[in-house]
């Protein structure tokens, strides 16, 4: 007898017809022989009302009255459903998130799951009841109420279906364990299909890219709930409420993924950019300014800092529009401390591509940024990581950027994954063999202790390549085209490029830093230095073959505001000055001079005890 996790959003339930039909799927599942967890959201607008009414209250109100006062939408929804099962002639009980035992962090308003007992659903389980949760909400130490803040029912349900998965008490057949996620689509699209029509539903795709998706501004699915599902193997479908069609698999990366080089791109469109400039090129100094950032629990994105020149470095990141406020006056006191220079750009857009083929496939970025460039669209910062390729732009530009590149990488044609072999696909997930939290932990005793601490960071491997070289353009104007020419340069020349950032640093100007293979780094400078001195004789190009880059693996490493305080602090504590930052949620990644970089490497496995 399995159990099956299913989840439905406040657009499932958002009127009584609604509610039933969920009640409807819930009672086919267990009649096919299933144990039921139904997960379920406040009803429609319900959550954007009970903000109103505070907000006519205080234009401020106290974040704990704040998550008092949100968490009754789900217990409405909750009553409702367990009465719509009763009415069907099933038995059924729903529970707070405090009835159930979700324990929380005392972070208001965006709490973090501490653990989850499972002793009052498996009871009900085990009764032949179908069990109806609370999604959203959970209870601190205290016995405060807490919410878990965006996404936060998603987050609910995989959780849930993590620890009924990891569950010791349980028998063999009752940790088989798979959840469902049902909301207004019907699955995972290569883009958002509201703004490109011809976007194509993908059969599979896998935690690694969902995660950079979710955390790039697909809408379908939050990061943390891809978190739980990755770290605690949690087979995971994006499916319709209002259809019996097969949704989207998320599961683990398989060989096939790794032909196809773009999976999806995704739009994020309520980032803002800050860039301080002048800040010392010396250790240190990241390590302060993002500390104090995670001490607000404030999730930065986009992080790019560039190659310091005159004792002075520039660092570029994003952060969500609601954060601005508070990262501003988080920071000030430091920026000027520094004699530094704090910039903002708040109308922009992120556009970025992901897939698990970039790591085995050349001119992936050139590919992206021509087409940009073809639609007159402007590049304002660029960052890369281990699978994905984000660039932000004017706002304005920001649907027919996406449009561009979802066109440039055909994402519209069938492929692997997305329309062909759609069946064996999902045939070889379900017969794969069962990896209990992904490569970190396969002991089941493990991952049960680790439930204890549910969304601490999981880092899986810290390493360190001394094979690239850098090239860096400074004072490259900034117009649409210049970064596409050098990049078409270099793939023209068959070098491969690893790691880019783009700032800018002064007023219509740009600099560009990127890494590639040492061997090549000659030809690649000589190419770059071609392509600008034809752009404007002034810019400076510069290469260094004297350079280490780190990489820290693990799930979810934006989200956890932790990683990069604890990664700067630790190189900080050695002298190590820090040239370049790169982010993804799945990697961070700094630059070094080549002659610490064994130290440096060292250095980061202490701090994350990897052996």
């Amino acid at each position: 007898m399995s159990v099956i996790v299913q989840k439905f959003g406040g657009s499932s339930v958002a009127t009584a017809e609604r509610i039933k039909a969920a009640a409807r799927r819930a009672v086919r599942a267990k009649q096919a022989g299933d144990q039921v967890v139904m997960v379920v959201s406040a009803r429609g607008d319900t959550t954007d009302d009970l903000i109103a009414l505070a907000q006519e209250i205080t234009e401020q109100p106290p974040a704990r009255e704040m998550d008092m006062l949100l968490s009754t939408g789900e217990q409405i929804s909750v009553a409702l459903m367990a009465m719509a099962i009763h009415e069907m002639g099933e038995p059924a009980i729903s529970f707070t998130g405090v009835q159930i035992g979700i324990r929380t962090d005392s972070t208001h308003t965006k709490a973090r799951i501490r653990e989850i007992s499972t002793e009052r659903i498996r009871e009900a389980l085990r009764e032949g009841k179908i069990a109806i949760v609370a999604g959203f909400q959970g209870v601190d130490e205290k016995y405060d109420i807490t919410t878990l803040g965006r996404g936060g029912s998603d987050t609910t349900a995989v959780a849930l279906a993590a620890v009924l998965k990891h569950d010791a008490t349980a028998k063999e057949e009752e940790r088989r364990v798979e959840c469902e996620i049902y909301t207004d689509v019907d699955g995972v699209y290569t883009t958002d299909p509201r703004l490109v029509p011809e976007a194509r539903k993908m059969d599979a795709i896998s935690y690694d890219e969902m995660l950079e998706l979710a955390s790039m501004g697909a809408g379908v699915m939050h990061s943390r709930s891809i978190e739980f599902a990755k770290k605690y193997d949690v087979p995971l479908m994006v499916r319709s409420s209002f259809s019996d069609a097969e949704g989207t698999w998320i599961v683990p990366e398989t060989e096939w993924m790794k032909q196809v080089v773009v999976c999806g791109v995704a739009i994020a469109k309520d980032e803002t950019r800050i860039l301080i400039d002048g800040v010392p090129d010396k250790p240190g100094v990241s390590h302060r300014l993002f500390s104090l950032i995670a001490s607000q629990s404030i999730a930065v994105d986009m992080i790019g800092q560039s190659f310091g020149s005159g004792g002075k470095a520039s660092i570029g990141f994003t952060v969500l529009r609601n954060d601005l406020n508070l990262t501003l006056a988080t920071l000030k006191p430091l920026v000027d401390e520094l004699g530094a220079v704090i910039r903002t750009v708040e109308d922009v857009s992120k556009v970025s591509i992901v897939g698990t083929g970039m790591r085995t496939h050349t001119g992936v970025a050139e590919k992206m940024f021509a087409a940009l460039a073809a639609e007159n669209v402007n590049m304002k910062m660029i960052t890369t990581g281990d699978i994905k390729i984000s660039v932000l732009v004017e706002k304005a530009d920001g649907a027919k950027a996406l449009k561009a590149v979802h066109s440039a990488f055909n994402l519209q044609s069938p492929r692997p994954g997305a329309g062909v072999n759609g069946e064996q696909i999902l045939e070889e997930f379900k017969s794969r063999p069962d990896h209990r939290i992904g490569d970190a932990v396969r002991d089941l005793a493990q991952a049960t202790s680790r439930l204890a601490g549910m969304e601490d960071i999981v880092i899986s491997g810290v390493s360190l390549d001394d094979e690239y070289g850098r090239i860096t353009i400074s004072g490259l104007p900034d117009k649409p085209g210049n970064c596409s020419r050098v990049f078409q340069a270099v793939a023209a020349a068959g070098i491969s490029v690893e790691t880019i950032v783009q700032n800018l640093t002064a007023v219509d100007q740009a600099e560009i830093s990127f890494t590639v293979p040492k061997s090549d780094l000659r030809r690649a400078l000589i190419r770059t230095q071609d392509v600008v001195r034809a752009i404007d004789p002034k810019i400076s190009v510069a290469g260094d073959s004297d350079i280490a880059v780190l990489f820290v693996f693990g799930v979810g490493m934006r989200t956890h505001t932790g990683v990069a305080r604890t990664m700067f602090g630790a190189l900080a504590q050695k002298g190590i000055n820090i040239s370049l930052i790169t982010t993804s949620e799945v990697c961070v990644s700094v630059m070094v001079e080549l002659a610490r970089g064994k130290e440096a490497l060292q250095c980061l496995k202490e701090a994350f005890q990897i052996p």
